[in-house]
């Protein structure tokens, strides 16, 4: 145990950021362990919040019309079933699972920045903080739009059946489709981070963002009709219209910062093209016509 804590420990400050391949593959495995450890932690939270958390989860599908979903015969409840016999005890893992994972989400943001920073300048490493919070924030955003659009996702899917039918839904499979959705969306709302990260970091100018707009639109409304679980036009335009204003925001930060950047750094020396030929006079003058006081000495 002492040996692993001791692993684990945060290594000395490499001022240059150089490591080679298995200095890399350690950091990697030190940090992976670790973000296990927090989501560990928070599954245990998650365990004890069970029943608020189920309850939460359970809502879009609770807001669905009562004609569309299985109830107990009351017209006022709202069930889902399971048909195994560890299936009430792995649906309290998934659960406490999901809530671990957003409860330590600051948490192993942190770790996968901790583990990209000894690649960056010393310049770039200070946007730590804001790219903690700009994450956790963004991530959360885009889990609380697709809590919202999910009860609307869900009643077009359970209509498309027809009348006459009614769902049965088990809870393992809700749960997943709804951690499926929750998932996707946050972590599509991080794309605007990434392109600002890669601007820092010289990857993507703001002449390259600006040159691709119309691609990377095409390109995000392509992968919301692909990732959205409930292939309907109103889940796909609620995850892709958001996602094309962060993406301009980030194209937007590009320019403005390269354009402050260039007012601060002073424009080069102009020197002459060594590629244009040098001007030579066809015709010679005589060595003594350059200069009547020159004489001959000898």
């Amino acid at each position: 145990m002492t040996s692993m804590l001791r692993r684990l420990r945060r290594r000395a400050a490499n001022p240059e950021g150089r490591m080679s391949v298995l200095d890399h593959l350690r950091e990697l495995r030190r940090r992976l362990i670790i973000v296990v450890l927090f989501v560990v932690a928070g599954a245990i939270a998650g365990w004890f919040l069970y029943g608020p958390v189920l309850k939460f989860l359970e809502h879009p599908y609770c807001s669905v019309p009562i004609r569309y979903r299985y109830h107990s015969g009351d017209g006022k409840s709202c069930d889902l079933i399971y048909t195994g016999v560890l299936d009430g005890f792995t649906t309290r893992l998934k659960v406490s699972f999901i809530a671990g994972t957003v409860f330590s989400a600051p948490f192993w943001l942190y770790q996968i920045w901790g583990f990209i920073t000894p690649g960056l300048r010393k310049s770039e490493r200070k946007y730590t903080v804001i790219f903690i919070a700009a994450s956790t924030v963004l991530f959360a955003a885009g889990m609380t739009l697709a809590y919202v659009v999910l009860s609307k996702g869900i009643l077009v899917l359970l209509k498309a059946s027809g009348d006459g039918t009614q769902a049965l839904l088990t809870v393992n499979a809700y749960l997943s489709f709804v951690t499926l959705m929750l998932v996707i969306f946050g972590a599509a709302f991080e794309l605007p981070l990434l392109v600002i990260m890669a601007n820092l970091a010289g990857i993507l100018s703001a002449k390259v963002l600006k040159k691709s707009q119309r691609i990377a639109i095409f390109l995000i409304f392509a992968f919301a009709a692909v990732a959205t679980p409930s292939t309907d036009p109103f889940t796909m335009c609620a995850m892709a219209i958001p996602m094309v204003l962060l993406f301009e925001g980030a194209v937007l930060f590009a320019i403005v910062r390269e354009r402050r950047r260039d007012r601060r750094t002073p424009e080069p020396e102009q020197y002459p093209d060594d590629e244009l030929p040098s001007r030579v006079d066809p015709i010679p003058e005589p060595i003594g016509a350059a200069d009547d006081s020159w004489t001959d000495t000898t």
